[in-house]
């Protein structure tokens, strides 16, 4: 906090805030226009949400569809479980503000950083716990009252997508599915006959399910990858905890790796996969993940225009050479070295 700052001072504050201000509309001017590379490489940018203010914004509009709508905020903004038909009432606006584009809904995932005050849970490792799909598994009066919720917002629009959150082991998805069947045919039959079935996929977040693609494919019609959650567990690091922070890193060449795994594996299987962790709003995180061939990335509202704005200035070509470069690296600092060194060359410093 700066006491009685001097007229100079101030002077260059203001002239930071109206630079700001200036690169933000640039950003801003381009949203309309598609996310193509250079050599027209499409990138399909969609919006993480949880809160319905969000989804009304301006900015909202560029994006091609919300690619992660977290269920769970709804739930953390209540003093208990909201009921069925609340539910339909929010999931409808939700639906409604996409105006016709795809949203993807992640069903409850409570547990680990965000605990419902309802539903306590004390857990020595909450991150390693009852969380996600465990927990709704567990109670499926609370999991099929959010399934036929959502089914009945959605009604004959063909827009809904839903996301299995926390899956470790195929049995879960096997679990899921045929409670979404139950669902489906309770709604169908008691309050839409055109209701159309929605897709069904999972965050790709436990490492186990690395490894496991060919048979994810068999069951599901897309896959997510949660490049948090995936991160700790890849890396054992709380991200949470500050003792160990210093280790969570996005860009550890072998987080890296895995990513270009899961991606050859998903075109391998011809499963549909998109990016909707942190890194798919960072400028070095989507110059790498676009690198790879991910061609679907979310991200949160304050980055849709500065993303769409940076893949229309770059060459799939010249990153997947930059990609060998930085699989190659020892460790994340050098990771951003090289991919700070690009930007640079490219006259890109605005991301940096």
């Amino acid at each position: 906090m700066l006491v009685s700052p001097t007229p100079t001072l101030i002077r260059e504050y203001r002239q930071l805030i109206s630079a700001e201000k200036a690169l933000q509309k640039r950003f801003s001017d381009e949203l309309p226009l598609p996310a193509k590379t250079l050599d027209e490489r499409r990138v399909h940018l969609y919006l993480n949400a949880g809160l319905l203010s969000s989804l009304a914004s301006e900015i909202a509009e560029g994006a091609d569809g919300i690619g992660l709508y977290r269920t769970e905020i709804p739930f953390m903004l209540q003093p208990r479980f909201p009921s069925e038909s609340e539910q339909v009432e929010v999931y409808k606006q939700v639906l409604d503000a996409a105006i016709g584009r795809p949203v993807v809904m992640r069903t409850l995932d409570v547990g680990g950083d965000k605990p419902l005050s309802y539903l306590p849970i004390i857990e020595e490792n909450p991150f390693l716990g009852w969380r996600g799909i465990r927990l709704t598994l567990d109670h499926p009066e609370l999991f099929l009252v959010q399934l036929r919720a959502m089914l009945n917002a959605s009604a004959a629009r063909d827009q809904l997508h839903i996301l299995l959150p926390m899956v470790c082991c195929l049995d879960e998805i096997d679990q899921a599915i045929a409670y979404l069947e139950q669902a489906y045919l309770e709604v169908k039959q008691d309050l839409h006959p055109h209701l159309v079935r929605p897709k069904i996929g999972i965050m790709l977040e436990v490492p186990a399910l690395l490894f496991q693609l060919e048979e994810v494919a068999k069951r599901v019609d897309f896959v997510s990858v949660g490049s948090n959650d995936l991160t700790q567990y890849l890396l054992a690091v709380d991200r949470n905890n500050p003792r160990v922070s210093t280790l969570y890193d996005c860009y550890h060449p072998g987080i890296l790796r895995a990513l270009k795994h899961a991606r050859i594996d998903c075109d391998k299987y011809q499963l549909p996969v998109s990016v909707c962790g942190e890194l798919a709003g960072e400028p070095i995180g989507v110059i790498l993940l676009v690198a790879m061939g991910y061609d679907q990335l979310s991200m949160n509202q304050g980055s849709l225009a500065k993303i769409n704005y940076l893949i229309r200035r770059v060459s799939y070509a010249d990153l997947s050479e930059l990609l060998d470069k930085a699989l190659s690296l020892t460790n994340g600092t050098e990771v951003r070295q090289l991919v700070t060194a690009y930007l640079k060359a490219a006259q890109l410093d605005e991301f940096l």
